[in-house]
This record gives structure tokens, C-alpha cells and sequence, in this order.
């Protein structure tokens, strides 16, 4: 133990000055990694660590290219696959209140247009479950491949439809591996999840994902499906989000092509770590047991760090993480009770930019919960 404190101090060191208090060293490495990849053209970061009486949130740069407008703290982006921990979410709590079990299958709790197609596809649905859905082990062909991105840049205002999305799923082929044999990552499995959340619910996915997830009692006021939801009001406008290589902004894409479970989600960057911290700490989903379930490992962990909606890694402490196509990546760690979560704008450099802010302040954080222990 005292060896990997010794690490985390050195691996720290270079950033911080020893007269800085927590919050002011975290901005200092905020403000040195924006200097270093100015590129991104704008970082948003909110850090929501409780036990050291942080609830911090900072923007850097531009919100667009054109006009080069200051980056608000306030302004909301599109969470992309980061959905994918809510719709996990929500099904933990329809578990909690004894709709179904995660083992159960999912034949007869899909819609039965769905169930038929994938049958009729090779696909045996008394053996699928729950559990492979939530931890992408289903061996479902997922409808997301490079033709599905080419034919979306081509055609960047079509309005998609989840029947349109599973269909493709049904084109594109077989069955890819027996069930919970091994992990292969689908949106498929999650727009399936969200099918099964209405028929159990009654009510359409995101208006039950809001109410499962409690977002008006925690205060998440700025969370929403973009285009099944009204956006809040004041909220502030989109910041754009850029894929270079695909020569792409988020503004000029109908964000139906990523909307229905495996993506769709907007939030500010402070919702989207106040979801994580209210997850992980059982304001959400209130039975440890089944919390406990969505970061443990399905698949031995050299085979898949993926669990239930978040994946969960070892690097001497605990980390339970997801990200998104667009650039966002949000963390918990149960050793500092600490979130984070850090959008970077342009996404190809969200590599260089996230886990090392992600990580970093979590190590940080870490010394400083270690130095303060009895």
C-alpha cells in the first residue's frame, strides 16, 4: 500500500503546487492539459468529490469553429454511448421492483414484431437474457459498421426509427457466438433494452428512464432524450461536437441515427457526473445487491472489462467508467467516493484529453483521501 501511494504522489507531483488547495491544483492540471491541446477546441469538466467538499465544474475554449463563442460551463452536449449506463440503469430498477429477474429471457418481453424477425434470424430468445443485453454478451449482429456510418455521413439529416435500426440488425446477419460465451459491443442490445423498459413500464422509454432514475428528485434538470424530449427550459444552447475524420458537427446530424438506447441522451457536464455519483452511491437504485450486480464482471475480466452498462477497471483502485462517440467520458471511483466527468469537443482528441484528465484527478484525489486516513 504504501508503494502505491508513493506512485500516485509521483505521478501527480508535476502538477500540483504544495501550497494549492485540492480544488486549485485539479483547475491547475484543467487549465495545463487545455494549454497542451488547444486543438480540441473546448474541454467541459465537472469534478463532484463530497468528502472533500467539491462539487467543481470548468469550460475551456470555444463552443463552434465558426464563431469562435466562449465555451460555457452550462452548455449541454450529447452524451452518446454514455446512455447506455442510464438504460442500465433503469433496467436495475424495474429489477429492484420485481418486474423481472436478470436472468430471465427475453423472448416474450420484447414487442412481438421484434421477436419474430430475430427468431426467424437464428437468434434463440429462451436463451438470451437480460444479463447478455445489458453486458453486449448476447452475440446479436449489432446494426453499427462502417456502412452504417458511411451511408449516415451521406445522409446526415435521416430521420432513423428503432424498427429501421433492428431491421438492419435483421440484414445484416446471423447470430455471432452463442450467448454469454463472449462480448462483442452492440447498440442493438440496447435499443432492445428500451423496448423491453416500455412493455414492462407502459409508457415510452424515456419518459419511464426519467422516472426510474428519479431526475426531478435528485435535481437532474438538465438530462433529456434529444428530440423524444422538450429540452428544459433555460437551457442553454449545444455546444457543437466535431468528428474530424468524418468531416462531421454534431449540429448539422439528425440525432436519430444515435437516439434510441445506445446513444440519445443530452446533459451538462455536471448532470452527467451528478448521475454517476448518485448511481454509485444508492440514491438511484437502492438494493446493494442488484447495484452491486452492474459493476461486477459477466465475462472473466481478460475477456471483458464490461459489466452491466459500465465498465469496470483495476488500476490499484477501482474505476467504473463509460464513454461516447462524440467525446464524453464519465468516472466513479468507490475508494474516493469522486466522480468525474470530461467532454472534449473534437473527438479525435478525446483519447489524449479524457483519461488523462479522468484518471489523474482521480490519483489525486486518491493521495489526498489516503493522506487524510488515520
Amino acid at each position: 500500500m504504501l508503494a502505491f501511494r508513493l506512485c500516485v504522489v509521483l505521478l501527480i507531483l508535476p502538477w500540483i503546487g504544495v501550497a494549492q488547495s485540492l480544488q486549485d491544483q485539479i483547475s491547475s492540471l484543467f487549465d495545463s492539459v487545455y494549454q497542451h491541446n488547444q486543438e480540441a477546441l473546448g474541454i467541459l469538466i465537472h469534478v463532484e468529490s463530497p468528502g472533500h467538499n467539491i462539487s467543481w465544474t470548468k469550460a475551456a475554449g470555444f463552443s463552434d469553429k465558426e464563431k469562435e463563442t466562449p465555451l460555457m460551463p452550462e452548455q449541454p452536449v450529447l452524451l452518446a454511448s454514455n446512455t447506455k449506463t442510464y438504460v442500465s440503469a433503469a433496467i436495475l430498477r424495474l429489477v429492484e421492483n420485481q418486474q423481472f429477474a436478470l436472468d430471465n429471457a427475453i423472448k416474450d418481453l420484447l414487442n412481438k414484431n421484434t421477436s419474430t424477425l430475430l427468431t426467424q434470424d437464428g437468434y434463440d430468445l429462451n436463451r438470451i437474457t437480460i444479463r447478455h443485453l445489458l453486458s453486449h454478451t448476447s452475440g446479436i449482429h449489432d446494426y453499427v459498421n462502417e456502412e452504417y456510418f458511411n451511408w449516415v455521413m451521406e445522409h446526415p439529416q435521416h430521420q432513423w426509427t428503432r424498427d429501421e435500426q433492428i431491421n438492419r440488425t435483421i440484414e445484416i446477419g446471423e447470430p455471432l457466438f452463442d450467448p454469454g460465451t463472449s462480448f462483442s459491443y452492440g447498440d442493438i442490445n440496447y435499443l432492445l433494452l428500451t423496448e423491453i423498459i416500455e412493455n414492462t413500464s407502459k409508457q415510452p422509454f424515456y419518459k419511464a428512464i426519467r422516472t426510474l432514475l428519479k431526475y426531478d428528485e435528485l435535481g437532474l434538470h438538465t438530462t433529456w432524450f434529444d428530440q423524444l424530449e422538450y429540452p428544459p427550459l433555460h437551457t442553454m444552447p449545444f455546444a457543437h461536437q466535431y468528428a474530424n475524420d468524418f468531416v462531421c458537427d454534431s449540429y448539422e446530424m439528425n440525432s436519430s441515427w444515435d437516439l434510441y438506447g445506445g446513444g440519445g441522451i443530452a446533459s451538462t457536464v455536471k448532470d452527467a457526473a451528478l448521475f454517476y455519483q448518485y448511481l454509485f452511491t444508492g440514491k438511484i437504485i437502492q438494493n446493494n445487491t442488484i447495484l452491486k450486480e452492474m459493476h461486477t464482471y459477466v465475462l472473466p475480466p481478460e475477456e471483458s472489462k464490461y459489466c452491466l452498462g459500465i465498465f469496470h477497471f483495476d488500476f490499484g483502485y477501482n474505476l467504473y467508467y463509460h464513454g461516447g462517440w462524440w467525446g464524453t467520458d464519465v468516472n466513479y471511483s468507490p475508494e474516493t467516493n469522486t466522480s468525474v466527468a470530461v467532454f472534449t469537443l473534437v473527438k479525435e482528441k478525446r483519447n489524449e484529453i479524457n483519461p488523462l484528465l479522468g484518471k489523474r484527478i482521480q490519483a489525486l484525489v486518491l493521495s489526498k483521501t489516503n493522506l487524510n486516513k488515520p
